[in-house]
């Protein structure tokens, strides 16, 4: 009843979740070229996601995992459907998420394991898996039960809150619902007793155990995704996409938003994207952007590349960006393996590899 009062209020005030402010890129979020001039060491058709066992990086192409060996790839393994979520087990084996319905598992102790479902629902978009806090055990994260993997914006624009984190036993095959009714459940990791997720809607990470649930670090700028550990202690964070007052204003305007929905191609909906700037008909241009011919400072992101990396306990320690000027857009993986960061720039289909001592050096400085 508390909670009800206190979201109509903030509805009429334009306060609280109702509120169109977006907070700044700034202190450790401040904005600089890491990513951008990063180099560029393979390109793909359709990455999805990055995994690694610690000596190499494998990466989700369509429908075949990849193994990064320089500037070719190996083929590792190949299914009848798309990949979207992939793992590196501890026992050397995968686990894969193939059209955001089905969970796999080949190789190692656990070869042939196999989950539809979690808690009599079906899985729907299934978008990260990570190992658990032992070799028996996944952590899963499933988008939305109300639409699929690849229409993610629809779940943005409807204002979605049906995500699931969901915990699979590899001995037993019994799964476990760890949260639901996340706004957008996109990427886990295990941290101490603790699971945290990327809680994509609400532009937070959260930490959730048996008895409570915690806000790691909110209020982010942008839509974060995929977790993955950073040698030395701490998180890898990224964002696929940041916020901008526009598009937060869209988000509460619903006979607006329904009518555009509705009507207008979704490919140039008042909505974030992987890239942009390919088309005269995107609703975000002109004098909104360029001031003759000069990219203004202060331009609104369709798109934007963010990774940030966080300290054990959740704070962001640096940042790296690839700007509205830039290309290196949609960042949905990032993974640590040897000393470098290998980013998967999805809006462009590249994979960037960075020196972390290099980025150590020139970002606390």
């Amino acid at each position: 009843m508390i909670a009800a009062a206190t979201r109509l209020v903030d509805q009429l005030l334009g306060r609280g979740e109702a509120a169109t402010t977006v907070p700044p890129f700034d202190g450790q979020l401040k904005p600089n070229q890491l990513l951008e001039t990063a180099p560029v060491i393979a390109e793909f058709d359709a990455p999805e996601d990055l995994a690694t066992d610690g000596k190499t990086v494998l990466i989700a192409n369509g429908t075949a995992v990849l193994r990064l060996d320089g500037a070719a790839s190996v083929e590792v393994a190949r299914f009848d459907r798309h990949i979207t979520a992939l793992c590196c087990l501890r026992d050397g084996g995968l686990a894969v998420a193939l059209d955001g319905r089905d969970v796999q598992v080949i190789g190692g102790a656990f070869d042939g394991k196999q989950w539809y479902q979690a808690a009599g629902k079906p899985f729907t978009a299934v978008n990260a898996i990570a190992q658990g806090g032992d070799d028996r055990t996944l952590i899963v994260t499933d988008g939305s039960d109300a639409e699929p993997y690849e229409r993610w914006c629809y779940d943005l624009m409807e204002r979605g809150e049906s995500g699931r984190v969901i915990e699979l036993d590899l001995s037993t095959g019994v799964e476990r619902v760890v949260a639901e009714g996340l706004a957008y459940a996109f990427g886990a990791c295990v941290a101490g007793n603790e699971v945290w997720v990327s809680e994509s809607w609400s532009h937070r990470i959260l930490a959730i155990n048996a008895s409570s649930r915690r806000t790691v670090v909110g209020h982010l700028p942008a839509y974060p995704s995929r977790l993955s550990p950073a040698a030395g202690g701490g998180y890898w964070l990224t964002a696929f996409i940041a916020r901008t007052q526009l598009v937060e204003f869209v988000l509460r305007e619903t006979a607006y938003r329904r009518r555009m929905m509705r009507e207008i191609d979704p490919r140039y909906w008042i909505a974030p994207r992987l890239s942009s700037g390919h088309t005269f008909l995107e609703p975000m241009q002109g004098a909104h952007i360029k001031t003759m011919g000069i990219l203004k400072p202060w331009a609104p992101p369709r798109s934007y590349g963010l990774v940030i990396r966080l300290t054990q306990e959740g704070l962001p320690r640096y940042s790296l960006h690839s700007r509205v000027d830039g290309s290196h857009h949609g960042v949905v993986a990032a993974v640590e393996c040897s000393g470098e960061l290998f980013v998967l720039a999805k809006g462009c289909g590249k994979i960037l590899r960075l020196q972390v001592a290099a980025l150590e050096r020139e970002t606390l400085a």
